[in-house]
């Protein structure tokens, strides 16, 4: 910009700048990468990415939220396909590959659009009447489900986990998910709720799949204190106290003088009479299991060893917190307000050894309100991998129970949903009716990639299975297993409704925002070799906006 041959300088030098169509094509390019990235990893059939990070740390996963958290993204406009997969992951726990993969479609279609010199403020406001239009059909087809149908519950955990590294024993795994979330759920104004932090799930590497089981209790990964105290204690009676069984040491330094023997007995018999004291209390509230979050001493172990009292020192919080509300006890601050009251019950309390190390289990509780899940699996990677498909199946089954609604897996939702909108079009008329139908084609995207990731023919069964939706079977999916296009709810292949639409909505909401970004202003990177530059005076690698 020159005004009167004086150049004015608005961006600092090394300012990068890209403006117009150019911007928009290149977010969507990197968009498109991310979407790509994870596009083989959708469905039963499936295959696995193998990340790497700078120290070597290897993640086998095809959880697309994973994937994505692994891998370090440059680029601004695939950050933003991450925050996807993230926002997807918070809400549902399921579904990220598809809301991305959605995502990257939608953008695909938006590039076309752009090359016809259509604007992008059009196709957002066509994409946003196709995303409402597409949660009503969603909640159309959606079916009720009862909270005791257990069966359906499972089958909404199998539809999950069937396109994970644990398929392979997806059967159990169902079974041990429902079973945790059903003794969590609890009943408020008459709408159910569960809370995942009440079940915890412990990783043991060793053992196989088959050997994963709920403990209707807590894990703890403590052993007892002493060798002297029983390994299993049977109809347990637990304390948990969160103040450390050790002499009071004074607030301010005080120095003890002591100028004959004599005293110094008195002294250390005193300090024996409180810890003996302490034990006491315990042994009085007719307590036989003892968690204790602080410290406890060698003298106070051997006394606890003598009365016959399990005890474990130095529990953490989130863990004393679970147990409160698996055995029913209350966390108790002061030693001196320990009452048989505050003591909970548990059927079992024993120390086991899995692997190299030594555990507590509290188990048999009655009506436990926090549980927990015992991950075991051949290696490490298969351990992990296990842990992150049963936080699906476990979400899922939680958001099931939560909302009561069921949609059908296996793209039945999405060829209902391209059917719906190619019929809404002409009524919306104008240049956003071309925006809808790109909208139709791009979330076919679901039922053509399951299709090519099971090696089956995508052209095949999209004709397939558009065909089986006009004849209105609506939930009509792609069995692939077999190749065939059949009923998704008779093949107990489903998903919550809540999955399903934040899908959708996530999907539409990102690819709209990146639409709308005309121009991308980049300052130059600060290089933090040697000294620390750019730390003072504002730091010039921060982004900016005008």
């Amino acid at each position: 910009m020159f005004t009167g041959q004086q150049p004015i300088i608005v961006l600092k030098e090394g300012t990068r700048r890209e403006k117009g169509k150019s911007a928009q094509f290149n977010n969507i390019m990197a968009a498109r990468a991310i979407s790509d990235a994870v596009r083989s990893t959708l469905g039963p059939k499936g295959m696995d990415k193998m990340l790497v990070d700078s120290m070597g740390d290897v993640v086998v996963t095809n959880d697309g939220a994973t994937i994505l958290k692994e891998v370090d993204v440059e680029h601004p406009a695939a950050k933003m396909m991450v925050e996807v997969a993230k926002a997807q992951d918070e809400e549902c726990g399921d579904g990220t590959t598809t809301a991305v993969v959605l995502t990257g479609e939608l953008l695909k279609g938006a590039g076309e659009l752009l090359e016809k010199n259509i604007h992008p403020t059009i196709i957002c406001s066509g994409f946003k009447l196709a995303a409402n239009k597409a949660v009503e059909v969603l909640k159309n087809m959606a079916k009720p489900i009862k909270k005791d149908d257990i069966q359906t519950l499972k089958n909404i955990a199998i539809t999950s986990l069937a396109s994970k590294g644990a398929s392979a024993a997806k059967e159990l795994l169902a079974d041990v998910v429902v079973k945790a979330v059903k003794m969590v759920a609890e009943e408020r104004d008459g709408k159910t709720f569960v809370d995942l932090d009440n079940i915890q799930i412990t990783k043991k590497q060793g053992g196989s799949i088959e050997d994963t089981q709920v403990i209707e209790g807590i894990i703890l990964d403590k052993e007892r204190v002493h060798d002297g105290m029983p390994k299993v204690v049977k109809n347990a009676k637990i304390a948990l106290v969160n103040s450390a069984f050790e002499v009071k040491k004074t607030e301010v330094d005080a120095r003890i003088q002591i100028s004959d023997p004599s005293q110094l007995q008195a002294f250390l018999d005193e300090e024996e009479a409180m810890l003996r004291k302490m034990v006491e209390k315990v042994k009085k509230a007719g307590a036989n299991v003892l968690i204790c979050q602080k410290g406890i001493d060698d003298l106070a172990q051997h006394f606890l060893a003598k009365a016959g009292i399990y005890a474990v020192r130095r529990a953490k919080k989130s863990d004393m917190e679970k147990l409160a509300k698996a055995t029913g006890a209350k966390i108790v601050t002061n030693l001196d307000d320990l009452t048989e009251k505050d003591l909970g019950h548990a059927g079992v309390v024993e120390e086991r050894k899995i692997g190299e190390d030594k555990m507590t289990f509290v188990m048999d509780c009655k009506n436990p309100k926090a549980v927990s899940i015992l991950v075991r699996g051949g290696t490490e990677h298969v351990v992990d991998e296990l842990e992150r498909g049963i936080h699906d199946a476990l979400s899922v089954v939680k958001v099931a129970l939560e909302d009561g609604y069921i949609t059908p897996g296996g793209g039945a939702a999405a060829a209902e949903i391209a059917m719906a909108l190619r019929e809404y079009a002409p009524s919306v008329g104008g240049r956003e009716q071309i925006a809808i139908e790109t909208f139709a084609d791009a979330i076919e995207v679901v039922p053509r990639t399951l299709a090519e990731n099971a090696g089956l023919d995508p052209i095949d069964i999209i004709i397939k299975v558009r065909a089986a939706h006009k004849r209105g079977e609506k939930y009509a999916g792609v069995d692939v297993h077999t190749g065939e296009v059949v009923d998704m709810m008779k093949k107990n292949v489903i998903e919550p409704l809540r999955v399903s639409t934040q899908e959708v909505k996530a999907a539409a909401e990102a690819a709209i925002m990146i639409l709308r970004i005309d121009d991308v202003i980049a300052a130059k990177a600060t290089e933090t070799k040697g000294e620390e530059k750019g730390k003072e005076g504002g730091g010039g690698g921060e982004e900016f906006e005008y």
